[in-house]
This record gives C-alpha cells, sequence and structure tokens, in this order.
C-alpha cells in the first residue's frame, strides 16, 4: 500500500499568452487530495474521473504491464471543490500517479510527472515543489521560482461549475492575443517580485492577469473584489482563469479575515459567493 497528497489551487497566480504559448503559474494552497493505492480489486465508486487512467499511465512508464491495473485498487479523500478551478482534477491525476509509482518503491520526476498529468489533461502546476510557470497543455516546465510569500487565500466558491475541458473548447485565442502584453507585464512584475521578495508587488502582478482575464471568462462581482481590495488595503486577488472561484490575498500579520468576511455578507457578493474558506498559500507539491 502507497498514498500520496497533492495541493489544490485558487485558480491562478498568472495565466495567458506568455512567449508565444499559454501557460501558468499555479497559486497552490493547504487543501490536500489523498490517494492511495494498494493490492485488490479495481471498485469504480471509491475512483473520481481519471485516477484509473492515471494508474495506468504510471505503470506504462514503469514498463509494468497495463493490466496489472485491474489488481490494483484505488481510495482517495478529497474535499477539494469539482470543476470550480481549484485544480481538484490535477490534485487527484498527479496523487494518483505518485501513489502508484510508491507502490512499485520508485519515485516519478517532476517532468515525468508533468507529462503523466497533461497526457490526460491540461494540468495545473501544484504538483511542483515550487511556484512554477508551466505550460499546462504540453506538460512543459518553465520557470520555477523560491520564494512564496506568507500570504492567506480568502477563497470565495461559486454554485457556478465549469470543467477544464468544457474551457479548453471555449473560443479564446483572439483574447488571449490580445492579453498578451498585459500578461506579459504581468510576469515581469512577478518576477521582480520574487527577486525583492516584495508581496505589494507579487499583488500587483496576480492583479494584473485576473484583469486579463475578465475579457475571457468574466467574474460576477469583479468590481466589487477590487473596492475590497482598496478597503481593506489588501495586496491582491487570483482568480481561476479557467474556473469559477475568486481569492483575495491577505498578509495574517496585518489583515483581518473575520472583517473580510463580514463585509462580503452585506454585500451583493454574498449572493454570488456564498462559499468561503480561508487557506495558506503553499509552494506546491505532491508529499
Amino acid at each position: 500500500m502507497a498514498e500520496a497528497c497533492c495541493p489544490a489551487s485558487c485558480g491562478e497566480l498568472i495565466q495567458g499568452l506568455i512567449n508565444g504559448s499559454e501557460k501558468l503559474i499555479s497559486c497552490p494552497i493547504d487543501w490536500y487530495s489523498t490517494v492511495e493505492v494498494k493490492q485488490g480489486s479495481a471498485h469504480q465508486f471509491d475512483e473520481r474521473p481519471l485516477m484509473r487512467q492515471a494508474l495506468k499511465a504510471t505503470l506504462k512508464h514503469l514498463q509494468i504491464n497495463e493490466l496489472w491495473h485491474q489488481k490494483l485498487s484505488i481510495r482517495f479523500n478529497s474535499t477539494i471543490p469539482v470543476a470550480k478551478g481549484m485544480a481538484s482534477s490535477t490534485a487527484d491525476i498527479a496523487a494518483t500517479a505518485v501513489a502508484t509509482a510508491r507502490h512499485y518503491e520508485q519515485e516519478l520526476s517532476s517532468q515525468t510527472l508533468a507529462q503523466i498529468c497533461t497526457s490526460l489533461e491540461p494540468s495545473d502546476s501544484t504538483f511542483l515543489h515550487q511556484l512554477s510557470l508551466f505550460d499546462h497543455n504540453r506538460g512543459e516546465i518553465h520557470q520555477q521560482f523560491e520564494w512564496v510569500p506568507d500570504l492567506d487565500v480568502l477563497i470565495f466558491e461559486s454554485p457556478t461549475q465549469l470543467n477544464t475541458a468544457d474551457y479548453h473548447q471555449m473560443p479564446r485565442q483572439q483574447r488571449l492575443k490580445q492579453n498578451e502584453a498585459q500578461v506579459t507585464d504581468a510576469i515581469r512584475l512577478f518576477e521582480q517580485a520574487i527577486q525583492t521578495k516584495d508581496v505589494t508587488l507579487f499583488g500587483q502582478a496576480c492583479i494584473l492577469s485576473a484583469i486579463a482575464s475578465q475579457h475571457i471568462l468574466a467574474k460576477q462581482g469583479f468590481e466589487q473584489f477590487q473596492l475590497l481590495i482598496e478597503k481593506f488595503d489588501l495586496p491582491g486577488m487570483v482568480v481561476a482563469h479557467s474556473g469559477t472561484v475568486v481569492g483575495l490575498l491577505c498578509r495574517p500579520q496585518q489583515h483581518d479575515p473575520d472583517a473580510i468576511f463580514t463585509a462580503i455578507h452585506h454585500s451583493v457578493l454574498q449572493t454570488h459567493y456564498p462559499t468561503r474558506y480561508m487557506k495558506k498559500l503553499i509552494a506546491g507539491g505532491v508529499i
């Protein structure tokens, strides 16, 4: 028996056309999908979609006959919201792949795990152990960042669902191209924030990307979130560029989450985002 855990994401810190192809930097948070792989009969009711395919893909990489998947059972524990842009599927796939490899006393490199994940669907970069600029379609790791700011993420969940596959079928190439200059500015600002360990610049980079995303997949109440950022002097916000969730970035030593949640409760945002959480921004990585 072997186990692995992969974190969720509150949307993306940055996403868009960068150096000619669509890339992202996920926003990993301390909320995990835990997967167990062990000898036993397969039971579909214990699995989520793509877990079995991830197991098969890992067996193939390990040069183990894929038919052995029939002798392996998968069990999972995850409360990550599904189809909201919180990387629930990536967490399931990556955790299953790593647990499968561990079952055979082997490990997967970051690049191998990237290829397994993106062979099944466009994937987030949450399985990597650093904030990463990642081509979520090709599985290419372009840049990794050593610094992670000490920030909480106040997460606002919409009832609306949007599957990753459905988003990628949307006609959005023209908008992506129109946003390219703004997203390029965002990534440059992000790199500067990492180099100088500047939380303010970090938040500004995220806001730039979120604003660009409004032209492709608009979030309800976006202007009200911007007003809250000004009112509470927050570093910034993140959005699910291919989902419906929104997050506000907070400094734990400076901001009062309860006051922000109360302000939301007494605004129009309560209708659009009735479910809320608070999690920690983390570097990411399967554990």
